[in-house]
């Protein structure tokens, strides 16, 4: 598939994802809406990626929504012209409920400014970096709107409830030391460092680890966060070690270490899943 809004790189095992409107500060459209769901359902039926580096070109990462239609930018009913399906959809939803199904590790790095949505869609990620040029916001009261991209579900779970009440209530754009302090990014890097950064960490999971063993990792953490007692984590546990525990990715995971040598894994998070994944119901919009 060809792409209007990114750029899809594959590389040994690392998706390099780019936001690429570069002229736009990669302000986030109808176009890449669909482009990135697109992407994600791309990686996720490709066995040779391992992990996704997300990132924008030129000097930021998303500047939030295409502002070009002015005051009638957020009324759904002036966006006739880049349909979304049922109307009523935060778009920028869609992208982070897809994120957050996505099968391979997610790594934003951030390379410059990420507001608004370029914030919010990053949420569902599962590692951020970001470089020590990145500013980030929350402006959503500043521009008489609320959370978008399931941002109340998210947020206030990474860097907790006041700190995301902060961010939230002031719109204030802050710079990456802030976000560092307050659990939004795990780490800052000189810009040209950072998709170095970025690539060595993606490359310590592609090289090592079960592509299984990610898919089964990444969705038993993320679904457990809404779990009201840990007996829900047991019985998913339980099923899931089971079954890991008698495949191949095992017998090799126990194998290579004893034998001092590289494992060499081989179930397909697209065609070998247990016969209880999905464990969880699809959750409908109405």
């Amino acid at each position: 598939m060809s792409y209007e809004t990114l750029d899809y790189q594959v590389e040994d095992g690392i998706l390099t994802l780019t936001l690429n409107r570069p002229d736009r500060m990669n302000a986030f459209n109808g176009a890449m809406r669909r482009e990135l769901i697109a992407a994600f359902d791309a990686a996720d039926a490709d066995d040779a990626v391992r992990v996704i580096i997300m990132t924008g070109a030129g000097r930021a990462f998303c500047a939030g929504a295409d502002l070009e239609k002015g005051g009638d930018t957020f009324n759904r009913h002036k966006r006739q012209s880049e349909p979304e399906g049922d109307e009523l959809r935060d778009g920028g939803g869609t992208v982070s409920l897809r994120i957050y199904e996505s099968t391979k590790p997610v790594i934003g790095a951030f390379n410059g400014a990420a507001v608004g949505v370029g914030a919010t869609m990053s949420l569902p990620m599962d590692i951020r970096m970001a470089s020590t040029n990145a500013k980030f916001g929350f402006v959503f009261a500043r521009r008489g709107i609320t959370m978008e991209a399931c941002s109340s579900w998210f947020l206030p779970r990474l860097v907790g409830p006041q700190q995301a009440a902060e961010w939230v209530f002031t719109g204030r754009v802050f710079g990456a030391e802030e976000a560092l302090k307050g659990g939004l990014v795990r780490s800052l890097h000189e810009p040209e460092d950072l998709l170095p950064a970025a690539r060595e960490l993606a490359r310590e999971i592609a090289d090592n680890t079960s592509a299984m063993s990610a898919l089964l990792n990444r969705q038993l953490m993320w679904r457990m966060l809404g779990a009201d007692h840990p007996m829900e984590a047991h019985k998913i546990d339980s099923r899931a070690i089971a079954f890991m525990g008698e495949s191949a990715d095992a017998q090799e995971g126990v194998s290579s270490f004893l034998e001092k040598r590289p494992a060499k894994f081989t179930l397909r998070p697209s065609q070998d899943r247990p016969d209880f994944y999905p464990w969880w119901k699809d959750r409908p919009f109405s």
